[in-house]
């Protein structure tokens, strides 16, 4: 059997083996608020582009808002990127190259979790790889102009539309098309300007949308970073942010990686492969790890600089892996190692013993929980209604309980155009999404002709605010005795009226604290 064969025989049945775990877990709680954003597609949103909406409304309207459908694009995702990553592997070296790329990609635990979950790192990491590739066949042709200069430009600014991250790849380019005696002159033809000219059509949409939204995301991206205090030098961050990557691409595998690229540095200026690669990684890397000695950056945040690194330690290690039995023997525990903490990592039920109780957190308990919880919580909703004569708005704590819950909801309840099935508290500050769509507390013009609603508060604006004097559930995380300041302030009374818990062997996943809120009013600005 050929290498390509069999490198397609296994993706395609690990991509169906991902499929069909898609449904076994609740949505954690980014995908639940990724899906509203698709319920409300726009040119960018708070945090990011449009890409990661769009695909989720896409995979939806073919297969349903359910767990399935939200995910359905992830699975597939990973096979894309697997296959750009042999291909690619194999252009630079050859198939057993890629082959070992290949299952080196598809046993690190992150890569596993990213291709189960739907977030924009499956999004952005594809478009990463395919960029890269059409840039290194557009360097191939060099000095001949070819298609695959703005390509590489529309693939760069997908990948922009999908994690601002991408972006960087742009500095990678240059430094590429700078450092490679021979690329230099592509600065004087028309290749390079057709890329940034494609690219910059990519970046109109959130622009727009900024430009019209105070330029939120630019906040966003400062606190994110942690830089809204200032910066400083915490050794104890990098380690962290050092230590984090052995868990998340297993220890021998980051070993190896981290050997193998530093290992690679000593022939940048003497193979144009070991550079093209370096330079796809560096500046990626060395950005997060800038941030770091402020405050420790996830591991997922440069993975992107992961796919260059990875296929030059594959380049370093697999002519000696050939060599080498007790090499091949080392590499071998270092992909059971992987796959291990992979298999575990997307179903830590294999670690429990049937009646022990987990004592540290489970972090696949962001995945359980929710489902049950909104279904307690819509029974509870509906005997108040019931009691009460009237409809409740359901208010969250904070953006991923009120995502969850508009969800899993069976009857939403929305109470008009683009509203949320569930609010976040009422503030001032623009904190996530949320603050963007139709709130409770903002105040709405009434048309020309439209009666004025007895009992209802008007502004000079002639606005009106349809839920002032009504009632509303808060729901709250723990077992918390009161409503915070603005839920208190903004209701005549408030009253706890029950506690929703779910259990899972033993250990409490949620607690949540639901308060009745009667007689609405808008809090002063």
């Amino acid at each position: 059997m050929s290498t390509t064969r069999a490198v397609w025989i296994f993706i395609v049945a690990l991509t169906a083996i991902r499929w069909s775990m898609l449904p076994t877990t609740d949505l954690e709680f980014d995908e639940a608020h990724y899906w509203m954003w698709s319920e409300r597609l726009a040119p960018a949103y708070f945090s990011k582009g449009p890409a990661i909406a769009f695909a989720i409304r896409a995979s939806t309207a073919l297969f349903g808002a359910n767990e399935f459908g939200v995910r359905f694009f992830s699975p597939l995702l990973a096979a894309g990127t697997s296959l750009l990553l042999f291909y690619f592997a194999r252009r630079l070296f050859n198939g057993t190259a890629g082959l070992w790329a290949v299952i080196a990609l598809n046993v690190t635990p992150i890569f596993n979790i990213g291709a189960f979950l739907m977030t924009i790192d499956a999004l952005s990491v594809f478009f990463w790889l395919a960029a890269m590739f059409t840039f290194w066949l557009a360097v191939e042709k060099s000095p001949r102009f070819s298609w695959y200069w703005p390509v590489t430009g529309l693939l760069t600014g997908l990948g922009f539309l999908s994690k601002y991250t991408n972006a960087l790849a742009l500095i990678s380019i240059v430094l590429v098309l700078c450092l490679a005696p021979r690329l230099r002159q592509e600065f004087a033809r028309p290749g390079v300007y057709s890329l940034l000219g494609v690219f910059a059509l990519c970046m109109v949409p959130p622009i727009v949308w900024n430009q019209q939204h105070a330029w939120i995301t630019l906040a966003h991206l400062r606190s994110r970073g942690s830089l809204e205090h200032g910066f400083g030098f915490h050794p104890a961050e990098v380690l962290s942010f050092l230590g984090e990557h052995f868990l998340a691409y297993s220890p021998f595998l980051f070993l190896a990686l981290a050997w193998g690229v530093i290992a690679s540095w000593r022939r940048v200026n003497q193979q144009f492969k070991v550079l093209f690669l370096m330079w796809f990684g560096l500046p990626v890397f060395l950005f997060y790890l800038l941030l770091s000695l402020n405050k420790a950056a996830a591991p997922n945040w440069d993975g992107l600089a992961f796919l260059g690194f990875g296929l030059l330690a594959v380049h370093f290690w697999w002519e000696k892996l050939e060599a080498s039995v007790i090499l091949r023997l080392g590499a071998l525990v270092a992909i059971l190692l992987s796959l291990t903490m992979s298999v575990i990592g997307l179903d830590t039920d294999l670690l429990r013993v049937t009646g022990h109780r987990f004592e540290r957190t489970d972090p696949s308990d962001r995945m359980r929980g929710w489902k049950s919880a909104t279904n307690a919580l819509e029974k509870m909703r509906s005997d108040l209604e019931a009691k009460l004569d009237e409809k409740l708005f359901l208010i969250a704590d904070a953006r991923d309980r009120a995502s969850e819950i508009s969800f899993y909801l069976r009857d939403k309840q929305v109470e008009g155009p683009g509203h949320p099935p569930a609010y976040i508290p009422e503030s001032q500050d623009m904190v996530n999404q949320f603050s963007f769509w139709p709130r409770y507390d903002e105040f709405v013009e009434l048309k020309p002709g439209t009666p004025r609603p007895e009992g209802e508060t008007y502004t000079e604006e002639n606005g009106i605010n349809r839920f002032v004097g009504r009632n509303a559930l808060f729901i709250r995380s723990g077992e918390k005795e009161h409503v915070p300041h603005n839920i208190g302030a903004a209701f005549q009374s408030t009253e706890p009226v029950g506690t929703i818990e779910v259990w899972r062997y033993g250990k409490r996943l949620r607690v949540w604290q639901v308060f009745l809120c009667r007689n609405y009013r808008t809090l002063p600005l």
